[in-house]
């Protein structure tokens, strides 16, 4: 969406313009600088004329001002042209008859570093792209006010959480080309010579990711696992877009996505060439949500999209614009292709009220590996 605020049309024309001194409004119009006598009457058309237009720029820019806006962060690949943005913005529009502004704030850990640092001074209504490995911290910041979404999800695990709403949900693994023989867990990967790309944690949710699901898949042992896993790592992105680019360009055997991953390239693409490995340890559950922000200046319009959120306008393009399970199953179920898709025999997830504790000792751990 454009950068320029509504009505900026109208106060650029009039800029530095008397509207009641004609002579300078025309000069201000563009038309030419040179001054001719008119009749009075003409005078009095022109007058007639100019105000009119004058009442409708002005008339145009007081509705605009009128309509509601909804500011919403979000991370950057949902905002993008081939993320679910566009349709999601076009579609809730119709129904709020408000301006959906969706903010692109980097990737979900540094989406909530932006909120912390905003603070009661955001500009956001509501904050789309944690996870359930941040949500208590950011419930304990007091930015964030109670939902009154009613649904029935479609999870993994129950779901009961009065202030985060979520909106689709994976499991992380890693995805690879199908003419390349796979590990079948983290010590495999390890022993082998495989290159790997992954995301920072302390920018990016599918990096965080990793950290809990080597530290619940291997508990204390999970430094040993990092060590081994060190000559691995190619590089290490701040975002989920850029470590994807750097495999799809070859520079890596593997990358950290998502067991949907494949899906796209099947579906969009129809390319089978792609994967996820299935690992014997599990595979880390990621719950992505939503929530309204307490300062909000839009609280019915921010319950208004938590709801929408959660109804089949919005659940129907997450499959193939976010390349995930959608947290409510669309009339229309799951689209073909992803019946082809590994499904992990084992689950694993940190609990919310847990998670912050586990995240610090295992951002220690990984950084004190990788820094040596």
């Amino acid at each position: 969406m454009s950068a320029t605020p509504r009505g900026a049309i109208a106060a650029e024309m009039y800029e530095g313009a008397d509207p009641l001194n004609l002579n300078q409004l025309t000069l201000a119009e563009g038309r030419s600088g040179h001054l001719f006598p008119f009749s009075h009457r003409r005078n009095l058309e022109d007058t007639m004329k100019y105000l009119t237009l004058a009442a409708g720029v002005f008339g145009a820019s007081a509705a605009f001002a009128d309509t509601p806006e909804l500011t919403v962060y979000t991370y950057d690949s949902f905002v993008s042209d081939w993320g679910p943005g566009p349709v999601i913005e076009a579609a809730f529009e119709e129904t709020c008859k408000c301006d959906l502004k969706l903010v692109g704030a980097g990737d979900g850990a540094a989406l909530l570093a932006r909120i912390l640092l905003e603070g009661k001074r955001s500009d956001a209504d509501v904050v789309l792209g944690l996870d359930t490995n941040l949500t208590e911290t950011a419930l304990d910041t007091g930015l964030f006010a109670k939902h009154s979404v009613s649904a029935e999800f479609d999870l993994p695990i129950p779901w009961a959480d009065d202030h985060f709403v979520p909106y689709d949900w994976g499991y992380f693994a890693f995805v690879h080309n199908t003419d390349m023989a796979a590990p079948s867990n983290f010590r495999a990967l390890a022993d082998s010579d495989l290159k790997i790309v992954i995301q920072d944690p302390r920018s990016s949710t599918p990096g965080l990711g990793l950290l809990m699901w080597v530290k619940a898949a291997y508990g204390n042992d999970a430094p040993a696992i990092w060590e081994g896993l060190s000559d691995n790592v190619l590089t290490v992105t701040k975002g989920w877009s850029e470590a994807y680019g750097l495999f799809l360009e070859g520079e890596a055997d593997m990358v950290l996505s998502y067991t949907t991953s494949p899906a796209y390239h099947l579906i969009v693409e129809d390319d089978a060439s792609k994967a996820a490995a299935a690992f014997d340890e599990g595979h880390y559950l990621q719950i992505e949500v939503a929530a309204k922000l307490a300062t909000s200046d839009q609280p019915e319009l921010a319950d208004q999209f938590l709801e929408f959120m959660v109804s089949d306008g919005f659940q129907s393009v997450i499959s193939t614009t976010n390349w995930m399970y959608p947290a409510v199953i669309p009339e229309g179920g799951l689209p073909d292709g992803f019946e082809t898709l590994i499904k992990p025999e084992k689950a694993l997830i940190i609990p919310a009220t847990n998670a912050k504790t586990v995240r610090d000792q295992a951002l220690a751990e990984w950084l004190s590996v990788l820094s040596q």
